[in-house]
């Protein structure tokens, strides 16, 4: 698996050494320390493209941060948004970063009034899930306001889970990972049903889970649960065995496959290593650039991570930069598909990732509520990383589905199809980059990542979404792009 969890107790910056403490978990997660500097990081409007007044520095830096002292913020509808106790942002903060209100809230004329998800379904799919995901997804609502989802299921369909030991880090690891992708894919779109999908065995490196998920969403796709799937997960390409073409990669494709046949979106987190990722050993890393699978797949969205720097009052200090450890780069396993030949001098012969980015920086955290450990009585705490990024685009998909009146599939050609018009939904990355230095076996490494561009570049894609403009132009393109 390309993550790991990040408790960081204090920013590095440059020139300090880099030294990455990992635990074996999915999502890059940092908790409220990230953020005690407090910080309230809050949107109201649409984004602004252009050059930003700051970036992190390759090899690490100081948070982007506005400075303002945390506090609710007013956001969607004009609604005071709690602050919960462990800091990060809220719902309204980050629905109003996306330009969502419009749609979602306050409704606009014709076919823009109350685009919600409704009548959608998200499938989240983890990795042994959370004992006390539906639970938690009601305080989180509650706290901050939020409708209950029209229908909230959790299924099993490649074999029972295991019963949950909070002790066990690796599934404290995944409890919290799925408290993220539920909560956030529902902030985005509050008004969709969600499938979350429990496999029983951890996806590492290689091979290892991946079958067990196959089977889980091949159950999904069969049975038509949702039109949607979101996956914050992935194993380093260069993990899986190279004999035959990497067939053992290639094997597990048939969910992908059968999803673009029946027209359901895929969609998946491109890591949080910058330009390299795990070994299969799970501490080290490449120290040459690596990507991640299903991410690289064609067939697949790969979602990459921005950082935002806002005000307590909703209006960006600066236009969002890529985050510093979105994975990106190029395939070494699939070549490139037709819809990215329009970036070709960038990816050449091979599929490049990601395809667009959301926020995933440890510096604009979100709130998560979970209460799975028994020994406490519940917590709040803040989140991060492109396990993030995929459930928020997940609901932006949602909500475009509902504004076509169908699902629309594999996006991807619509996508560079609208960076290509220069479209105004697609708001353009062109501060920032994925290098990444860091100490390995005694020695320093900086592995040379790509930088944030004008148009589509290897860190942060086409760019990011505004998404009242986004989403009737994916509604619009997808069905004759694809």
């Amino acid at each position: 698996m390309t993550w790991w969890t990040r408790r960081p107790a204090r920013p590095q910056y440059p020139g300090e050494q880099q030294v990455r403490h990992r635990r074996r978990l999915l999502a890059a997660i940092a908790l409220a320390a990230v953020l005690a500097t407090g910080v309230a990081l809050a949107a109201t409007g649409g984004l602004a493209s252009g050059s930003g007044s700051g970036r992190r520095a390759a090899g690490g830096s100081g948070p982007l941060l506005s400075g303002v002292p945390v506090q609710g913020g007013t956001g969607a509808g004009g609604v005071t948004s709690p602050v919960p106790p462990g800091g990060g942002l809220t719902p309204d903060q980050i629905r109003a970063a996306y330009d969502l209100p419009p749609l979602t809230d306050l409704g606009g004329p014709g076919p823009l009034k109350n685009i919600t998800g409704k009548g959608q379904t998200i499938v989240v799919v983890d990795s042994f899930g959370s004992p006390t995901i539906a639970a938690d997804l009601a305080h989180f609502d509650s706290y901050f306001g939020l409708p209950a989802p029209p229908s909230f299921r959790v299924i099993q369909p490649a074999g029972k889970v295991p019963p949950f030991h909070a002790s066990n880090g690796n599934r404290a690891g995944w409890a919290s990972e799925t408290t993220l992708d539920v909560e956030w894919a529902h902030v985005v779109a509050p008004g969709a049903s969600i499938v979350l999908v429990e496999t029983p065995t951890s996806e590492n490196e290689g091979t290892t889970g991946f079958p067990q998920i196959v089977t889980a969403e091949k159950y999904v796709l069969r049975h038509k649960l949702g039109q949607v799937i979101s996956q914050s997960f992935a194993a380093t390409e260069q993990t899986f065995p190279a004999k035959s073409d990497y067939a053992a990669l290639r094997n597990l494709r048939s969910a992908y496959v059968l999803a673009a046949a029946d027209h359901v979106t895929v969609l998946a987190a491109t890591g949080d290593d910058g330009v390299t990722s795990d070994k299969y050993n799970m501490v080290d890393e490449y120290t040459t650039p690596a990507v991640s699978w299903p991410a690289t797949d064609p067939l697949v969205t790969a979602v990459g991570g921005t950082q935002l720097k806002l005000r307590a009052n909703g209006s960006r200090v600066s236009p969002d930069v890529a985050w510093s450890d979105s994975g990106g780069g190029r395939s070494i396993v699939f070549p490139r598909p037709s819809y990215q030949n329009s970036v070709r001098s960038l990816t050449g012969s091979h599929r490049g990732v990601p395809d667009i980015s959301m926020d995933a920086s440890c510096h604009s955290s979100v709130a998560i509520y979970a209460s799975f450990d028994a020994s406490e009585s519940g917590q709040w705490s803040a989140l991060c990383g492109t396990s993030l990024a995929t459930p928020l685009f997940a609901g932006v998909v949602a909500l475009a589905d509902q504004y076509a009146g169908h699902a629309l599939g594999l996006v991807n050609p619509a996508i560079y199809q609208i960076e290509a018009r220069h479209e105004r939904g697609i708001v353009d990355i062109t501060k920032g980059n994925n290098t990444q230095t860091f100490t390995q076996d005694g020695r320093r490494y900086t592995v040379h990542g790509f930088s944030a561009r004008k148009g589509y570049d290897l860190v942060t894609g086409v760019g990011t979404v505004d998404a009242a403009y986004f989403v009737p132009e994916l509604a619009k393109l997808a069905r004759a792009a694809g």
